[in-house]
């Protein structure tokens, strides 16, 4: 089985001109990829590398508990560090 498509070899009708396949190819949008592969181009562009970072679509309200929580360690860092002075 092609690990990219699912399909087998044998799926496919291997006779001649005229024969239908089992497949016909559908385009299809996603939206979340579509959001993923901009993210991409948005980091290769600003000259940052995107070897292996894997861009994950998380919702929105997880993404700022994790920004806030991000904040507040800065916060306690930077009163540490000042009064470590």
């Amino acid at each position: 089985m092609c690990a990219q498509c699912g399909t087998r070899y044998d799926d496919w009708d291997h006779g001649g001109d005229g024969e239908e396949d089992a497949y016909a190819a559908s385009v299809q949008l996603c939206t979340g990829c579509e959001v993923i592969a901009d993210k991409q181009d948005e980091l290769s562009k600003s000259g940052e590398s995107i070897n292996g970072r894997k861009i994950a679509l998380i919702p929105v309200s997880v993404h700022a508990a994790l920004q806030t929580e991000r904040d507040l360690k800065n916060q306690l860092r930077r009163r540490r560090d000042a009064d470590g002075d």
